[in-house]
């Protein structure tokens, strides 16, 4: 992985009077470019064959400008001109994974956020070592032949819920488990789902204070997944086992959440354990970050996952949240994210949020 001390001799050659944003035009870049925009930076678009026509219909967050490539690995191929631009990139989750996480690890650009997370965050092993660490209830895992009930099988990375079933025995495991990807066994938890979207700060000092720097709960999401959430019109469970339809949950969008208020001292609780720990781990998960949850019918809250950067259900709120916009009107992660980039800049202190 590229060090800090060489992604910081690129900053010193940087003009930041004239600092770009910069992301590959999928996932949130919509909301990225706009709150970039919004903070009065000029944003560059990096996309596969040819610039994506859709951005015409929302001039508000269409990219000042366009690098186009033939795929997604040829994006290391643009780092002097990205450098040229005085760039700093956004990763967001299709970015890293369909460059791939070595790749990315490796790109030769200032990127807003701690790489080291990646490590931590797409193994599911040592992704389990960091919440556990951190005293985060989790599904306790199981192994294959100890299948005696539903569990949630999932692959290591971020696919969007692309390919994870569910198993209720050993038989249905083997049934649908590809042996050639890494997988993850979870007791499925029942309850409702709640998407947790946060953002650390190391540089601000008023709101909800850690050990360094505050926490911030911009929103929360729950996400529409397919088939799961449809399926079960057709019949019931033992009806659609007969006629051979599987449930699938390749998330296809996102539907706005707000958490009963008795809850926020537990979510907080828990965005900060989650911080604090990564921050002995490997020096901090800087800026947003989601925790994904379920809260059963005892009030209980286990995380499942946590995705290290932006998440695509942020996307609802692009003018604020309910939750956003107690801290400022009409504040989205993508403007929170060109916010902490402009007082780092301000300040003399990129380093801190760069990596």
């Amino acid at each position: 992985m590229i060090t800090k001390e060489e992604i910081m001799e690129i900053v010193e050659n940087y003009d930041l009077d004239n600092l770009s944003i910069a992301t590959v035009c999928s996932h949130s870049s919509l909301q990225i470019f706009y709150g970039a925009r919004q903070e009065g930076f000029r944003t560059i678009g990096i996309c596969v064959k040819e610039p994506p026509r859709f951005y015409d219909a929302f001039p508000l967050a269409k990219p000042d400008e366009f690098i186009v490539v033939d795929s997604y690995k040829e994006i290391p191929n643009i780092v002097d001109e990205l450098r040229a631009k005085n760039a700093i990139i956004i990763p967001h989750g299709s970015f890293v994974e369909y460059m791939g996480g070595k790749a990315f690890a490796e790109l030769g650009v200032p990127t807003f956020g701690n790489r080291a997370v990646l490590e931590w965050e797409s193994d599911r092993e040592m992704e389990r070592e960091w919440l556990e660490g951190a005293g985060i209830e989790m599904p306790r895992l199981v192994k294959p032949q100890d299948i005696d009930g539903p569990v949630m099988v999932k692959y290591h990375g971020a696919k969007g819920g692309r390919g994870f079933f569910i198993a209720k025995n050993y038989e249905e495991f083997q049934e649908h488990v590809d042996p050639n990807e890494k997988f993850t066994i979870q007791e499925f938890i029942v309850g409702t789902r709640y998407y947790l979207h946060f953002f650390y700060s190391p540089l601000r000092e008023d709101g909800y204070k850690l050990s360094n720097g505050i926490l911030e709960m911009l929103s929360m999401d729950r996400r529409v997944e397919s088939n799961a959430d449809e399926i079960f019109r057709l019949g019931s469970p033992k009806e659609l086992q007969e006629a051979d339809i599987i449930p699938s949950y390749v998330v296809t969008g996102n539907v706005p959440l707000v958490a009963r208020e008795s809850l926020l001292p537990k979510i907080f609780n828990l965005g900060e354990r989650v911080v604090e720990q990564s921050l002995e781990l490997f020096g901090g998960m800087i800026g947003p970050f989601c925790l994904e949850t379920v809260v059963t019918d005892k009030l209980e809250i286990k995380v499942f996952e946590i995705s290290a950067r932006i998440v695509a259900g942020t996307n609802i709120y692009l003018s604020g949240s309910p939750y956003s916009d107690l801290i400022e009107p009409d504040l989205s992660t993508g403007k929170r994210i060109a916010q902490e980039i402009k007082i780092a800049s301000s300040m003399g202190q990129l380093d801190k949020i760069l990596s």
